[in-house]
């Protein structure tokens, strides 16, 4: 009796889980990370990149395509990395499994398990943007990509998932009034759906500087900066919040809810404070980027859930490593950086740069001195 007892059991388990081959994996297993945006000119190599998150424990890190020359400098590093799938190449992988397949092929496959790639971000903030085509591939594209995984065997080690911009929602304020816009709900909701089945948290891109800047007069910077303020109580739960940031996470929790995905985790997954910005921006400057990420690092540290979800560790990462000089847009997008260009420190945040601001200007004044005496040197060869 025990032995065909402990056979039936073993068979139910074996059944359960070759019929849903569905593993549960997650691409961010810290709670403090970091956007590595490269749109620019003049930031270190991958080399020293990599040396400098070492050298500041910042174990994770997201990127904005798969550059192989970054994941070959990240090998061995133990840094785990999301890597995106560009929005101009979703449309491409949306068609085929085969060509999804592909991809991972080329920009992932190689340089597993050397390199820690930890999640594939299939495109960026493409719901509730200008582009409705791009919404209706973004579903097949997840998919092939998740079924390319499962056929190299890697589906129980990378993450699929797709970040989205707060223009997803229909609302926000207060925070139990989160809900998604009816217009992405067709494409949103079988999005959704897939995720909770295989087990991807929603991702979301939340800036309390975006919305300070656009209301200013109505936004108390204190309840941004997470500086001391009277904060908000939402008038349905009775929850009161003190920072913003809070607000948007359970505002995402909120629209979960109600499109009944009540059990799905909310990451921040771009989250950020300009240090410089044009006239109209108003609050983009250094005093309060340092404000912001040094109060949010140390909100992230103590592993706390937020008011609606108190058991939910809240996660995000930092938008971003380096200020980046080629990106379009508004003086505040090249001002996001924790690092200067020269691997600095933008400012303290606790964080070391890859030499000091000072030394890069006594570097750069030793220089000068000595293309001085060779100029000099080769006059006086002249006479």
């Amino acid at each position: 009796m025990v032995d065909f007892f402990s056979f039936f059991l073993c068979f139910l388990l074996f059944s359960t889980f070759s019929s849903s081959n569905v593993f549960m994996v997650h691409g961010f297993t810290g709670t403090y990370g970091v956007n590595y945006g490269r749109i620019a000119d003049n930031i270190p190599k991958p080399e020293s990149v990599a040396t400098l998150l070492k050298a500041n424990k910042i174990k994770n890190i997201r990127m904005y395509d798969a550059d192989q020359e970054v994941l070959r400098a990240f090998n061995g590093s133990k840094i785990e990395i999301i890597v995106g799938l560009p929005n101009g190449i979703v449309r491409d992988v949306s068609i085929s499994e085969e060509r999804a397949l592909e991809w991972v092929k080329n920009n992932v496959l190689p340089f597993v398990p050397g390199t820690l790639i930890t999640g594939i971000a299939v495109g960026n903030e493409i719901l509730g943007g200008g582009d409705v085509g791009l919404w209706e591939a973004l579903v097949p594209a997840v998919r092939n990509v998740y079924s390319a995984l499962q056929r190299l065997r890697l589906s129980d080690q990378i993450e699929v998932s797709s970040p989205h911009s707060e223009a997803v929602f229909a609302s926000t304020y207060p925070p139990s009034a989160g809900a998604f816009k009816e217009s992405v709900m067709p494409y949103m909701g079988p999005l959704l759906r897939f995720f909770s089945r295989i087990g991807t948290p929603f991702y979301i891109n939340a800036y309390p500087f975006l919305a300070y800047i656009y209301d200013p007069s109505e936004i108390d910077i204190n309840y941004a900066l997470f500086k001391k303020n009277h904060g908000i109580v939402d008038n349905k739960t009775l929850l009161h919040y003190d920072n913003m940031f809070d607000a948007m996470v359970d505002a995402s929790y909120a629209a979960l809810e109600k499109a009944h995905f009540r059990k799905m985790d909310v990451i921040v997954s771009e989250t950020g404070w300009a240090s410089k910005g044009d006239d109209n921006e108003h609050g983009a400057n250094m005093e309060n980027a340092r404000t912001y990420n040094d109060n949010l690092r140390k909100r992230l540290m103590k592993k706390k859930g937020t008011p609606y979800r108190p058991k939910k560790v809240v996660r995000a990462y930092i938008f971003a490593l380096f200020n980046e000089n080629l990106k379009p847009g508004p003086t505040s997008e090249r001002n996001f950086g924790l690092f200067k260009a020269d691997g600095s420190v933008s400012y303290d945040v606790g964080f070391k740069g890859l030499v000091s601001s000072s030394d890069f200007s006594r570097l750069g004044s030793i220089k000068l001195s000595v293309s001085l005496m060779c100029a000099a040197a080769v006059v006086i060869m002249l006479i």
